[in-house]
């Protein structure tokens, strides 16, 4: 009988021993917790604006203070989504032409081991459906999606992120009806055209000054 007993708690004892993962010491072996994908916080609260949400871009040149039209709710919602993500955060403006336009959006330009010759090619991912409306030209100042050229995009999608302000609009209007304009600026054309006028590297027009976008957020 005594044996008995003594099987049974030596039986008992190796499934204890079992349970806990065949540690030596006894204790349960530690997993390693779940990883867990956690969103940036937002700059802002995109449902805190208005249909025309007005923003200040910060430069390294200074602010050019933008509207974004609501007659172009899918430029204007992506735009704003992008901003309030800080995506546009330390980008560079990677292609400038003076007397025509500056343009910037382009992540690759903020990741040091991209090679520049493939700045203007990045993006988020994704296009935007093309909003292209009639009362809307390339002044100065007006802000526009780029895009792939008609060959390869006959819908004239716009790029996911990469825009450009206007510099001179009598170079610009050319692009009417083939691009989809979605603001415009209000103040900082000084600075429009202090970014215009770097010098620059050819053939892509990359400025030799690198010039960046501190900040997009919407203007106080």
């Amino acid at each position: 009988m005594k044996f008995r007993v003594l099987s049974i708690i030596a039986i008992a004892s190796l499934a204890l021993f079992a349970c806990k993962g065949g540690s030596k010491s006894g204790e349960a072996v530690p997993q390693p917790a779940p990883e867990v994908k956690t969103e940036p916080a937002l700059a802002f609260c995109p449902d805190s604006l208005g249909e025309e949400p007005v923003f200040d871009i910060v430069t390294t040149k200074g602010t050019i203070k933008i509207k974004l039209y609501k007659e172009t709710p899918l430029h204007r919602d992506n735009f704003v989504k992008l901003a309030s993500k800080r995506f546009y955060d330390n980008i560079l403006f990677h292609r400038v032409i003076k007397h025509f336009m500056i343009q910037v959006g382009d992540p690759f330009t903020k990741d040091a081991s991209k090679d520049p010759k493939l700045y203007g090619t990045g993006g988020p991912g994704y296009t935007v459906p093309a909003e292209i409306l009639p009362q809307f030209n390339h002044k100065k100042g007006a802000l526009a999606a780029a895009r792939k050229a008609d060959k390869a995009n006959p819908n004239r999608e716009s790029s996911g992120s990469q825009f450009y302000i206007v510099h001179d609009a009598g170079t610009c209007a050319q692009l009417d009806g083939q691009y989809t304009i979605f603001g415009e600026t209000l103040e900082g054309f000084e600075v429009i055209d202090a970014i215009a006028g770097v010098e620059v590297q050819q053939p892509k027009n990359l400025p030799l000054e690198p010039i960046k976008v501190i900040s997009i957020l919407p203007a106080q």
